[in-house]
């Protein structure tokens, strides 16, 4: 949400979209809370994407009830076909050997609340066991101060890697290129990467939490864990079980593209932004 400036009115008919965190952590807030609600009076709609966000919006803003609907992310992929993952790996001194390695893609803005280097520990024990594991780290350093203590902190890792953001396209590509995307937040409202990578028949592994719980059915989409070492016991079973693999591709590529359907969410935000007329 885009807070206005308090006491101010808004001469221009607007909606509003519940990202996630606003919901999950700014809602703890007591002046973000206030923000939002005065941002909330003026909006003509909110949209969530899960009807579990619509209700915990409800909680903080009863009266707002009747302006907030549910319209869940829709998903297009468009990946590069040029894109080449050996050369972006090498340039980052990040192991590549053809299809030798193992690969776990963890997309994510650097902040606090994706947590990334929630599964570094145990990855890098892993990864001393079995050296063809790789989990590589890859987004946009949001929070610069914590993007140098995740910096540090996978220089000491083994097998744990940091790449710097690149085009969507590349990327992609590059999340085809991998055994699996990892999601690691400590809350989401709907990781936009776990369904790209549904929609690129990519398996997906993440933190079990409300938000990634709402579109991955354990062990049917993707698989959910609820600490590390869980996280490297069901990568190991996942790895050695390819007809698990084939199962839950097929599956999650079946649900992305009956609930994640972008041309639903495109017409969905023109009535939305129709109805401000």
């Amino acid at each position: 949400m885009a807070p206005q400036p308090r006491g101010s009115s808004s001469r221009i008919p607007f909606g509003v979209i519940f990202g996630g965190t606003d919901i999950n952590e700014d809602a703890k807030c007591e002046e973000k809370v206030r923000v939002m609600e005065a941002v909330l009076n003026e909006a003509r709609f909110a949209v969530s994407f899960t009807e579990a966000m619509r209700e915990r919006a409800i909680s903080n803003w009863p009266h707002a009830r009747n302006k907030i609907y549910v319209q869940p992310q829709g998903i297009v992929t468009t990946p590069n076909i040029s894109f080449n993952w050996e050369k972006c790996l090498q340039s980052a001194g990040i192991p590549h050997n053809g299809n030798s390695l193992c690969y776990f893609l963890l997309i994510c803005g650097l902040r606090r609340v994706k947590d990334p280097l929630y599964l570094a520990d145990a990855f890098a024990e892993w990864h001393r066991e079995d050296p063809s594991v790789q989990l590589i780290i890859i987004g946009p350093a949001v929070d610069p101060v914590f993007a140098e203590e995740v910096k540090e902190k996978v220089q000491r890792a083994d097998g744990v890697h940091l790449l710097k953001e690149i085009p969507q396209e590349d990327l992609h590509a590059a999340v085809k290129k991998c055994f699996a995307v990892v999601n690691s937040s400590i809350s989401e409202g709907m990781s936009a990467a776990l369904l790209e990578a549904m929609d690129l028949n990519v398996l997906v592994l993440a933190r079990n939490i409300p938000g990634n719980a709402a579109i991955i059915t354990h062990q049917e989409t993707g698989l959910l864990y609820s600490n590390p070492e869980e996280f490297v016991q069901l990568s190991k079973s996942l790895i050695g079980d390819p007809c698990l693999q084939r199962k839950i591709v097929a599956r999650a590529t079946e649900y992305v593209t009956k609930h994640h359907s972008w041309e639903h969410e495109r017409n969905a935000y023109q009535n939305f932004v129709l109805s401000l007329h």
